[in-house]
Formats: structure tokens, C-alpha cells, sequence
């Protein structure tokens, strides 16, 4: 029997039995070995008596008459509530009561061993509501364990405290017996309607109401465009039923119990959808402290504290269930995470219900993103087809093909390296110019300009998904939720509490008071920080010097390589494209590594910031990866683009690191075709290696292992292993949930690739379109098929994601503008076009480019030994701007260098500032909100309240009209008592309890 002053848990209706007074007499005694009482302390209704006094029977009545029961109770595991019971794997054993969330935990015991019964009895604990099979002493199935050691006790009387508070809080738990030495045990929560009211009131969340209304599309015109579109895209529409009528919207209202009238509940149990119901039950968890814990706040701690192994809400099902049965999670796999619908749209608002706003977000964006790169695609195929039509026609590159020029160029290397003709270069002209030619700058203005509109196009899809899925005025909800403390940060409050204090933990506990906690709202100060900020910012400097160091070794591989290659005859004619491919490939090795290295870094030297909430934390952190990760993704790409070949010196002159090695050059062309070679091999590589076999191969790989683990792993043989596994040991095998960070970092490094040296590699979205559309359907199967369940979170935006695009949309202008100017050939072209040319075209431009040095001048030592030329040279040529050999001041910088110089500058100021300007007037003709979108709210509003007036009204009358019936029988009473009153002569007494009640039917 339930002690005095604890609070009962309704029973379920249906359920058939209760428990005996024998069993309940046993529950008011301590727990033995093996049991575990779970109980509820609550306050006594007024006026309820104490039972502890009253007789089995009487209780078992008084208890009937409420529908409540005691919450000790057993149930066999083995025997189901009913036949259909164990059809269902998403409910308690009863198969009523439906499983919101799940806790899971490993437990161990010592000098356990069974009793005299059969050894497959396996036994669970239900919480509430549901009773059990008498138990007799010592009979058939009792379990005799022997004692914990301290560890597994410790964490058991916090686990016992935790869930009790979970009971108080109004959830219902179900758990299985720990009947061997070791294993799992799982925690089923099931929130009742009273709960899911309660807090969807407080959380404020949205709710369809009664009332219905249609969207409209606008004008006849906009009707039936829209009509078309749906005619030419319904073989792409993905067969979901939120495709099937999208023009019909409800109203949403905040959920409130006491307007219950406005709402359409037909079935309470199906009223909120899974994804609302585990959320309301992780708030309750993540809110529910633990005293023995050291007043532990909330789940998250205790799974950091390994009291519990893993939280997560279920699945719908199985996605590969045989038979016609259709869930969310199997029509999701069926019509989005296999690759043979890649040609389909997804169908967002079926992934925003079942993974919440904050994935469906995520893949809105992505495929917004995906189809913004189809036009950019297109446009870079056309980019690139202009180069390979107009390379015959190209005067530069015919003119170093030309061999009746014999351009005899300066050695590329000391002693070993001989003179040659440009002409050898002929083919890396010719493909230079695929990537370099005048079609590049309008692409890379094109691309600015698409960058900006690609923001504001989700700007304008994220207010319309904010409407539809009513996503508006949340803001209190997130600051309330992000108001948990993360477990590390609460172990360092207190740590810092007791140094100050100078108290045992004990004492402190015991001092602790509400007053101390609101004097303690600011608890980590500065001061506190700065050791972690310190850290931090050393870290960080460290880490970005080492991406620095690496880039200059890989500098120095190629220039050490290059001069040994060039020692060997069979070998110096393909020095460059071995040391070239050898090295892209090393820069490609050493990003993936020092990805995986940073990730792990930046999450450390986030945690020793000790940030107080999740957000905060998740926010630094992903500043933090992105920080690295840039730098380590383009720093190869930065070295090529800007100051390869800028620091060689020139002949007799060179400039030299260890003593002997030349700095390298570019190749004849210009460094931008070996840009494009660094950018593609990465970008594919990273896009490749990373985001794909490193994405469907480890997970398969852990799974594996984890399987392994399980079966070599020593223990009793579980004898419910051959029967048909709940979803909650299904769910518990999967991957558990890391967060977006992951699939958005490989995102936007990718967006970079795209926007920020686009000019060099007009290639870069289709090869990005192609990863995407992989990638995509790749997410989607890890979402459904390799993961546990997220926890549905509501969010209106992508948060932090978002500036870091605008940032890298305003720097790929800058960095393209400088990659045209500085890197390619298009600004001397236009200068030599336009100001020396004599009949205004190019000819001639290769030798204007090109300056001459005597020979004689090299360094002793440093001339070309066994020189394979017929006649001697006397002068060799070199790609610079600088005065001859026989001007007054020779080898200086030549007016054509400055000339070029200034050119170089004014286009970067102009490109940048044009672009900028366009990207301001994209920006400003189109709105962030739609129009339609904005006219709906106002009209949302306007019918919002109409409705209300009409329920309020509908209310008064079928209020009113009782009242009105009973006032009119009241009159006729008062009427036919004065007409006979005074005549029957009758007691004053008798109308005066007439009086009273008509008051009482009032």
C-alpha cells in the first residue's frame, strides 16, 4: 500500500487487475535484493484521509473510486497484457500507454546468481498505472543479487532519485528487472495527457486549431502559372501526403488548457505528433535535478556523469518492414533516403515533423542550395566551352607555339638546368587559356551576384517555412531553453564554490539555499575564464602557424624535388607536372588529417571555455572549426594564387632558401592554371575521401565493431535473444546524434571552393552540383536508417550559419578580384591592348612580356653545364617587366611594370566596388519577406481573431441557455408560490428552502 502522503499514478482504464494486499503490504517495506520500488511523493488532496488506517478492501474501493493505484508493481515480461500486445513494440506492455522517450543504462553486478526457477524469467518494473502478478517468497523466479560495489550503488540511488523525481513530474516509467550480472537496461517514458497539456502550455507551443482557410496565390495569372508548375514538376513531387493539399492551412494558437474549445482534439493521444511528445518529455528530463548527483541538473549531466549511457526518443518503426503497414520513418525512406529518388523533391515538412525544425532547416537549405548551383553549373560549362572554342583563335598562346620564334628562356635551375625555347610550354598555354580568358571575369562577377542571391532567396524560403510551419515569435521559447546550464559548466561552479567556501561537498549541499543560487546568477567571471581564453587564443595561433609551416614544407618538397628530378636526363622533361601532381596530393593528405585533428581541437579548447549553455557552447565552437578548417583548406590555394612566383628575384639575382635552392617560378603560362589543378584535386578529394567514403564507411565500420563487442562480451545467454527485438534495443544500436555541425562544415568549406576562387576553376559548381546531389541522399539514408533519433528542436533560422555565408560571399569578391587582377593575364592583356599594341590587337604580347638578361652576368657557378644549344646565347629571355641589359638603369622595374601595377589596382577597386553595388541592389529588390507571405500573417490575424470572437460567443450561449432554462422555471415556481401562499396558509420555513435552491440551480 502506497505510504501516507505519496501521491498515486492514475491507472489506465481497461487495465484488469490489481494489486493483492498482500503484495501491496509487501510495497511499504524497504526494497529487497532485486526490487525496486518506485515511488511518488505528492501533497494529499484536501480532505483525503490517510489509508495507512483503513482495511485492504476499503483502500482497494477508495482507490477504485478515484482510478488511481500504487505504483509498485510487477509485471512478466513473458506473459503480454493481451495477444495483440506484443504487436506493437512502440507502447509499455500494456500496449496503451505509447513510449515517448527512452533511457538507457549499463549495469554490473557481483555474486548474482538466479534462483530456483526457470533461468528465462525475465521480469519488468512499470511505474505507473499498469499491476502485476503477485509475488510469493521464494517461489518460482526470485532473484538474489548479491551486494554493489560502491561505484554501481552510488549510481543506482541516483538513477532511483532521478526517475522518482521524473514520476513526481507526472511522467509514467516502465523498466526491465536487472535479472543478470550485467547488460542493459532501458527506461520507457510515457508522458500522459495531463503532462503533454501542462508543458506544451508552458512551452507555448503552437497548435492547429479548428478553423481552416485557404492560401491564396495571387492574381489569375500567378494561379495558373502555379498550376502549370505543379502539371510539369508532379513526376519530380515525392508521394508524401503534405504534397497532396498544400493550399489548406489551420490556424495555430499556443496550446492552453483552459481554450480546449478551440482546438480540433478528436483523439488525445494523437493529438501531438511523436516529435512534439519526445520533446516535451526532454524538456521535463532536461529540467529534472538530482540531489544525490550534487543537485545535477537535467539528463545531460547525468549521462556526462555516466549515470545514465544514452537518451533518445524512437523511431516510428522499421524502414524496411516488410508487409504494407506505413509509417513516417518507412515513407521517408521510400520516397527521400534512397538514392533511386534522387531526381525527386524532398519533402520538407514530412522531415520538419519527424526530425523537428532545426534538421528540416538544414535540408531545406541544402536543397535550395543544390538547385541554386544548377544555373551557376550551367554558366560554367559555357564558361569553359568558350575557352576550348576560342583556343585557336588565341594570339598569346599561338605565338609561344609558334617555333620560328625561338624565344630562348633563361635556365629554370642552376648548373643542371639548360636553356629552352618557349615553344616546349605550348601545351600549358593552350590550356591555360580554357581558365583564362575574358568570359572568366563576367563568371566571377555572375557568381558574386549569385552568391547574394542565393542568400536572399533562403532568406525569402525561410520566412515562408517559418510561416507555414509556425515558426514566428519564438524567441521567449528559445531564451527559456537555452536558459540549461551544460553539465561542465555546473562541475565548475561548484568546484569554484568549494574552493571559496572551504566546505566538504556535504556542507555545501546542506548550505545551499535558494537565496545562494540568486546571488550566484553570474557564477563564472572573467577571471574564471581567462585561463581558458589564454589557452585558447595560444591554441588557435599555433594551430594556424602549423597549417603555415606545413605549406612551406610542402614548398620545400617541391623545390628540392624539382632540383633533384632536374639532375637526372630521364626525368628533367616532366619535372614539373611530377612535382606539381606530387605535391597537390600531399596538400590533400595533410588537409584530411589535420581536419579530423582540428575538429577534435577546437572542441577541446571550446570545453575549457566552459560556456554556460549549449547554444553558446555550439556557437564558439563551430567559429572555432571554421577558423581552422579554412585555413587548412585554402592555404595551398592562397600560396599558388598570390605568392607563388612573386618572390623569385630574377636571373643573376635569384632569391634562394638553404643555400642552393631557388625559389620557385610559375609555369610559362601563369601560375592560374596550376591554381585550377590545386583547386580541383582538393576540392574533388576533400568532396570524395571526406564527405563521402569517410561518411558511409566509419559509421559501417563502428556498427561492426560494436557488434563485435556484443557477441564476444561475456555473459548469460539473453533468452529473449531469438524473439523479435523492441525498437528501443533497435534504436539503442544505431549511431547516436552529433549535432548539424558536421554536414554544415563540409558545406560551406565546399561554398568556398564555388565563390572563392571561382575565376580560376569554372568547373567548381558542377563537380559541386554532382557531390550535392549525392550528398543529399547520402544524409538523408544516415538520418533514417544509421541513426537514433534527434531530439525535434525549434529554431526560426540556421543561426551562425548564415553571417559565416554572407562573410565568405563578401570575401570571394575580394579574392576574386585580386585572383583576375594578380593572377591571371587578363589585366596585362588589356594594358599591352590598349597602350602598346600598334594595331590594337595582341600580337606581339608574349614578347612584350617578356625581358632579356646577359648571360654573362649569372652567377660563377650557376651557368648551364654541357648546354645542348647549337649557336651560343648571349641573351635569354625571362617573364618580368624590367629594363635590358643595355638601358642606363638595367634590369629595374620597366614603366610598363608600373603601368600594369596600376592597373591591377584600379580593377580590384572597381571590380570590387561594382560587384559590391550590384550585390546591394540584388539585396535591396528583394524583399526578405515575401509579399503573399506578409499578406497571409495579416489575414492569419484578422481570422485568428474572428475565430476567437466566434468560440467566445458559441461559448456565452451554450452557457447562457442552462442558465436561462433554470432562471424561467425559477419564475414559474416564484408565480405559482405567491398565488397560493397565502390562501394554503403553508410554513415559512418550506419557501424559504425553495429559495435556496433555486439558488443552487443557478
Amino acid at each position: 500500500m502506497a505510504a501516507p502522503g505519496l501521491q498515486d499514478i492514475p491507472l489506465l482504464p481497461g487495465s484488469p487487475r490489481r494489486l493483492s494486499s498482500r503484495t501491496m503490504a509487501r510495497g511499504s517495506q524497504g526494497p529487497r535484493h532485486g526490487q525496486q520500488y518506485l515511488k511518488v511523493p505528492g501533497p494529499r488532496l484536501p480532505g483525503q484521509r490517510d489509508n495507512s488506517s483503513l482495511h485492504p478492501s476499503q483502500v482497494s474501493r477508495r482507490e477504485s473510486s478515484r482510478d488511481r493505484s500504487v505504483i509498485n508493481n510487477y509485471l512478466d515480461a513473458n506473459e503480454p497484457a493481451s495477444s495483440e500486445a506484443r504487436l506493437s513494440r512502440m507502447h509499455f506492455h500494456d500496449n496503451q500507454r505509447k513510449v515517448d522517450y527512452v533511457l538507457a543504462y549499463h549495469y554490473r553486478k557481483r555474486g548474482a546468481h538466479l534462483g530456483h526457477g526457470s533461468p528465462g524469467h525475465s521480469l519488468a518494473v512499470i511505474s505507473n498505472g499498469e499491476t502485476g502478478k503477485e509475488r510469493h517468497g521464494g517461489g518460482p523466479g526470485d532473484i538474489e543479487l548479491g551486494p554493489l560495489d560502491a561505484l554501481e550503488e552510488e549510481r543506482r540511488e541516483q538513477r532511483d532519485e532521478f526517475e522518482h523525481n521524473l514520476m513526481a513530474a507526472g511522467l509514467e516509467l516502465e523498466k526491465d528487472l536487472e535479472s543478470k550480472s550485467q547488460g542493459s537496461v532501458f527506461v520507457r517514458i510515457h508522458a500522459p495527457w495531463q503532462v503533454l497539456a501542462r508543458e506544451a502550455e508552458f512551452l507555448k507551443i503552437k497548435v492547429p486549431t479548428k478553423k481552416m482557410y485557404e492560401i491564396k496565390a495571387g492574381g489569375s495569372i500567378a494561379k495558373k502559372f502555379s498550376a502549370i508548375l505543379q502539371t510539369l514538376s508532379s513526376p519530380l513531387q515525392p508521394r508524401v501526403p503534405e504534397h497532396s493539399n498544400n493550399r489548406m492551412k489551420n490556424l495555430s494558437y499556443p496550446f492552453s488548457r483552459e481554450k480546449m474549445y478551440l482546438y480540433n482534439i478528436q483523439e488525445k493521444d494523437a493529438f501531438f505528433d511523436n516529435a512534439t511528445r519526445s520533446r516535451i518529455v526532454h524538456e521535463i528530463l532536461k529540467r529534472t535535478a538530482c540531489s544525490r548527483a550534487n543537485n545535477t541538473m537535467g539528463i545531460n549531466s547525468l549521462i556526462a556523469n555516466n549515470i545514465y549511457e544514452a537518451a533518445y526518443p524512437l523511431h516510428d518503426g522499421e524502414y524496411d518492414s516488410p508487409g504494407d503497414d506505413m509509417n513516417d520513418r518507412k515513407l521517408l525512406y521510400q520516397e527521400w533516403a534512397r538514392y533511386g529518388v534522387f531526381y525527386k523533391f524532398q519533402p520538407i515538412d514530412l522531415i520538419r515533423k519527424y526530425f523537428g525544425e532545426k534538421i528540416g532547416l538544414y535540408f531545406a537549405w541544402l536543397g535550395l542550395y543544390t538547385s541554386f548551383l544548377i544555373p551557376s553549373s550551367v554558366i560554367g560549362v559555357i564558361v569553359f566551352l568558350y575557352g576550348c572554342a576560342t583556343i585557336e583563335e588565341d594570339i598569346p598562346s599561338k605565338e609561344m607555339c609558334d617555333h620560328q620564334n625561338a624565344f630562348t628562356m633563361c635556365p629554370l635551375c642552376d648548373k643542371s638546368c639548360d636553356y629552352w625555347n618557349l615553344s616546349s610550354a605550348c601545351g600549358t598555354a593552350r590550356a591555360s587559356h580554357l581558365f583564362d580568358n575574358p568570359a572568366t571575369v563576367f563568371f566571377s562577377i555572375f557568381m558574386a551576384l549569385w552568391a547574394t542571391m542565393f542568400l536572399e532567396n533562403w532568406k525569402r524560403l525561410q520566412m515562408r517555412l517559418g510561416y507555414f510551419w509556425d515558426l514566428t515569435g519564438i524567441e521567449e521559447e528559445e531564451e527559456r531553453s537555452q536558459e540549461h546550464s551544460r553539465p561542465e559548466y555546473e562541475t565548475k561552479v561548484r568546484e569554484k564554490l568549494l574552493k571559496e567556501s572551504g566546505k566538504s561537498a556535504v556542507q555545501k549541499l546542506e548550505a545551499n539555499s535558494p537565496e545562494d543560487d540568486e546571488d550566484d546568477e553570474d557564477k563564472l567571471t572573467w577571471k574564471d575564464r581567462f585561463p581558458g581564453y589564454l589557452m585558447n587564443s595560444v591554441s588557435i595561433l599555433f594551430m594556424i602557424a602549423l597549417t603555415f609551416s606545413i605549406v612551406f614544407g610542402v614548398i620545400v618538397y617541391r623545390i628540392t624535388t624539382a632540383a633533384a628530378l632536374s639532375l637526372n636526363k630521364a626525368t628533367r622533361s616532366n619535372v614539373r607536372v611530377t612535382v606539381t601532381a606530387t605535391a597537390v596530393i600531399i596538400n590533400l593528405v595533410v588537409i584530411l588529417i589535420l581536419d579530423e585533428i582540428y575538429g577534435a581541437v577546437a572542441k577541446w579548447l571550446t570545453k575549457i571555455e566552459v560556456p554556460k549553455t549549449e547554444q553558446t557552447f555550439e556557437e564558439r565552437l563551430i567559429l572555432k572549426a571554421f577558423l581552422l578548417k579554412f585555413v587548412n583548406a585554402y592555404s595551398p590555394i592562397f600560396y599558388v594564387a598570390f605568392f607563388k612566383g612573386r618572390f623569385v628575384g630574377r636571373p643573376g639575382s635569384y632569391v634562394y632558401v638553404f643555400d642552393g635552392y631557388r625559389m620557385e617560378e610559375c609555369a610559362p603560362g601563369g601560375c592560374l592554371m596550376e591554381l585550377c589543378i590545386q583547386l580541383s584535386i582538393i576540392m574533388l578529394g576533400k568532396q570524395l575521401i571526406q564527405n563521402n567514403i569517410f561518411e558511409i564507411g566509419v559509421p559501417k565500420l563502428k556498427k561492426l565493431f560494436r557488434k563485435l563487442k556484443d557477441e564476444t562480451e561475456p555473459g548469460e545467454s539473453d533468452p529473449d535473444h531469438s524473439k523479435r527485438p523492441e525498437q528501443w534495443d533497435l534504436d539503442y544500436s544505431l549511431e547516436p546524434y552529433t549535432g548539424l555541425t558536421p554536414e554544415y562544415m563540409e558545406m560551406i568549406i565546399q561554398f568556398g571552393f564555388v565563390t572563392l576562387f571561382v575565376a580560376s576553376f569554372p568547373l567548381a559548381p558542377v563537380f559541386a552540383l554532382l557531390n550535392n546531389v549525392i550528398e543529399v541522399r547520402l544524409d538523408a539514408k544516415k538520418f533514417v536508417t544509421e541513426l537514433r533519433r534527434p531530439d525535434a528542436v525549434r529554431t526560426k533560422d540556421i543561426g551562425i550559419w548564415f553571417d559565416i555565408l554572407s562573410g565568405i560571399g563578401k570575401f570571394s569578391v575580394i579574392i576574386n578580384a585580386f585572383v583576375i587582377a594578380v593572377t591571371s593575364d587578363f589585366i596585362p592583356r588589356l594594358v599591352y591592348q590598349y597602350s602598346y599594341s600598334h594595331n590594337g590587337t595582341l600580337h606581339g604580347f608574349v614578347n612584350h612580356t617578356l625581358s632579356f638578361f646577359n648571360v654573362s652576368q649569372l652567377k660563377e657557378g650557376t651557368q648551364p653545364e654541357n648546354s645542348q644549344f647549337d649557336q651560343e646565347v648571349q641573351f635569354c629571355r625571362f617573364k618580368d617587366y624590367r629594363e635590358p641589359p643595355w638601358a642606363p638603369n638595367p634590369y629595374e622595374f620597366s614603366k610598363q611594370y608600373w603601368s600594369v601595377l596600376s592597373a591591377r589596382l584600379a580593377f580590384v577597386i572597381i571590380f570590387q566596388n561594382l560587384v559590391m553595388f550590384l550585390s546591394v541592389l540584388v539585396d535591396w529588390m528583394i524583399p526578405d519577406i515575401p509579399t503573399d507571405i506578409s499578406d497571409q500573417i495579416k489575414k492569419e490575424k484578422s481570422l485568428l481573431v474572428d475565430f476567437f470572437l466566434k468560440e467566445e460567443h458559441e461559448k456565452v450561449k451554450l452557457a447562457d441557455e442552462p442558465a436561462q432554462r433554470s432562471q424561467g422555471g425559477g419564475n414559474r415556481s416564484r408565480r405559482s408560490r405567491a398565488a397560493s401562499s397565502a390562501p394554503s396558509g403553508r410554513s415559512q420555513p418550506g419557501s424559504i428552502a425553495s429559495s435556496g435552491s433555486q439558488h443552487t440551480n443557478v
